[in-house]
């Protein structure tokens, strides 16, 4: 995924906009930092062996629909994004991925199906 300048930070910052009008005071300044540093995981390059959590398109990796947007391991080198493979998932963490990903399917279906979505 090659990453938009423009097209990340105006996406962001319509996000962070959106989580502030829907957060309580008390609440609004941990979403905007929450917002600020995924804006930066994303435009700076991620440290050797780590990774951070962030909703993509789907690649077809962890067994999950291809195009479907949820969130997996990435890595950024400050210019792409790309999922990080091979993470270890437990029982628990796998159950409560198919159960996020059938939620998506099912509203992905429902946007569908109200003409919400493009062919």
């Amino acid at each position: 995924m090659l990453l938009g300048r423009g097209l990340v930070i105006a996406g962001m910052s319509a996000l962070l906009t959106a989580a502030l009008a829907l957060a309580s005071p008390t609440s609004s300044t941990p979403t905007a930092n929450a917002a600020l540093d995924s804006v930066r995981s994303i435009l700076q390059p991620t440290r050797a062996g780590d990774w951070h959590s962030l909703c993509v398109p789907s690649d077809g990796s962890y067994a999950i629909e291809q195009g479907l947007i949820c969130s997996f391991p990435v890595r950024s080198d400050g210019h792409k994004l790309d999922i990080v493979p091979g993470v270890a998932l437990n029982e628990f963490s796998r159950g409560r991925i198919d159960a996020s990903v059938a939620e998506l399917k099912a509203e992905k279906a429902m946007a569908s199906e109200l003409g919400l979505l493009s062919a």
